[in-house]
């Protein structure tokens, strides 16, 4: 289906509303932490879920960015925050731990990526397959004919796994061998 563009409204359904908010929430902090790496810049954070459930997120934490928003108007705009100074090492810390969310982040990318590849690569192997139903719809004799399909691939993958043991051993061993021929 690809991205749409969604009319701005209030989600009527709860359990929608929900789904929907979890989601633009992690996007959200996903923004506000590439805008904190990218741009040094101090963020923070704080939505409420429908449920009434608090979320935060800030760098280097929220605590330290609404401390300097509270304190802006008794400092100068362009002063360190009291926090920052006096702990250098906190600083470090959190941009390790900022590295390793967005470490995290790509790995989870990847992983959703990879899910939905092979959500769509069940989908076509289900149009190509003559088991088009969930197996749970099947009947006696189509669960039959599915028992022996099964069997018939387990057979197949068993050769080509005896085929890739074979050839890597091959392999294995001519490796060996050009080592030794090489050494003498």
């Amino acid at each position: 289906m690809g991205r749409r563009k969604i009319e701005m409204k209030m989600v009527k359904d709860s359990g929608s509303r929900q789904v929907t908010f979890s989601k633009r929430r992690s996007g959200l902090f996903k923004k506000a932490n590439e805008l904190a790496t990218l741009c040094a810049a101090q963020v923070a954070i704080v939505v409420f879920s429908p449920g009434g459930k608090p979320y935060s997120f800030g760098h280097p934490s929220v605590e330290a960015v609404a401390e300097r928003f509270l304190t802006l108007n008794l400092r100068s705009r362009v002063s360190i925050p009291r926090q920052l100074v006096a702990q250098p090492q906190r600083e470090a810390k959190v941009e390790r731990l900022n590295r390793r969310l967005n470490a995290i982040l790509k790995k989870l990318q990847a992983e959703m990526k990879r899910g939905e590849m092979l959500d769509e690569a069940v989908k076509v192997a289900r149009k190509r397959s003559k088991f088009r139903k969930p197996i749970n719809e099947l009947n006696l004799y189509e669960l039959i004919e599915m028992r022996k399909a099964m069997g018939q691939l387990r057979e197949r993958v068993k050769q080509r796994m005896s085929d890739i043991e074979a050839s890597s051993s091959l392999l294995l061993l001519s490796k060996i061998a050009t080592k030794q021929a090489e050494s003498k």
